[in-house]
Order: structure tokens, then C-alpha cells, then sequence
């Protein structure tokens, strides 16, 4: 004869592996979901009068501030790798010229680093970075980021839409 105790024993711990499993499966799942609710395309700003094409392969035109962050699609927030990002900006007297124009491209994973002079506000514009950002199947993107005062370093995130 079968001990009761044992054959519940074994039923119950079977119904809690199953509900851990499924609640693992359930929380990884509902994570995915809501970081894709909350991925929103960025929105477009301005390109400027002084955009030029063929900026130069380089991560670095200057010292002091260093712009990261990450390329990913509105559809799942998946990253777009090798994405590739133009940057303008004034250099430290106000004035826009070749050394401060940069192309960058994404990893793998989609993130990027451009490191520059810290922007200075010129002809009563806040301080801010130029940027155009291009990945495969997407629209491209042109945008502008704006540093906070004494900041010297800021993750900016560039979500694109797909093309329809």
C-alpha cells in the first residue's frame, strides 16, 4: 500500500514546479512586453543649417563630454546593430567646422559612444549635439541632443520606426 503523504508530497511539489516555471516564463514575458510599450519612437528635431554629409569615421572630436547610449527599433525594442550615427556640433568658440563632425557606428548590440568638447550655447541656442541616425529597413532619424548643465556625460537612447 502507497503512502498517502508521499504521493501528495510528490503531486505537490510537481504543481509548484509547474507554476514556478510558469511564473518565471510569466515575469520574463510581461518584462519584454512592457519595456516594448515603452519603447516610443525619439522624436525628430531640426537638422540645422550646417549639416554636411561625409563626416568622418571617428568616435572622439574633442575632451569632456561623452554621449552613449543605445539604437533600437519601435517593433520589440530590439537593437539595431551597426546603426550609423552622423554628429555636429559647435566647437568651444560657438562656431560649427570640420573637426567637430563625426560618423559613428553602432556595435552589435546596437550602443554607441561619441565623446566631444562639452557643447556651448552660441546665437541665444541652448547647448546641444546634432545627430542623424540611419539603420537598415528604418527611417532615418535627425534629432539634437541637449546636455544638462555640469553634466559631462548622458546616455541617450535613439528609438527609430521601421519604414512602412
Amino acid at each position: 500500500m502507497r503512502n498517502p503523504s508521499s504521493g501528495r508530497q510528490a503531486e505537490v511539489w510537481r504543481l509548484f514546479s509547474w507554476a514556478w516555471l510558469l511564473l518565471s516564463c510569466l515575469c520574463a514575458c510581461n518584462g519584454h512586453s512592457a519595456q516594448s510599450e515603452n519603447c516610443q519612437p525619439t522624436p525628430y528635431d531640426e537638422i540645422g543649417p550646417f549639416y554636411r554629409p561625409g563626416a568622418p569615421v571617428r568616435d572622439t572630436v574633442g575632451r569632456g563630454y561623452v554621449l552613449s547610449g543605445q539604437v533600437l527599433s519601435v517593433t520589440g525594442c530590439r537593437p539595431l546593430p551597426n546603426s550609423r550615427l552622423e554628429f555636429w556640433l559647435v566647437n568651444p568658440k560657438g562656431e560649427y567646422d570640420d573637426a567637430h563632425r563625426a560618423t559613428v557606428y553602432a556595435d552589435d548590440l546596437g550602443f554607441y559612444r561619441f565623446e566631444s568638447n562639452r557643447p556651448t550655447d552660441y546665437v541665444g541656442r541652448l547647448p546641444h549635439i546634432h545627430m542623424m541616425v540611419s539603420a537598415a529597413g528604418h527611417e532615418q532619424l535627425i534629432t539634437q541632443h541637449y546636455p544638462q548643465a555640469d553634466q559631462t556625460a548622458a546616455e541617450f537612447t535613439l528609438v527609430l520606426s521601421p519604414l512602412p
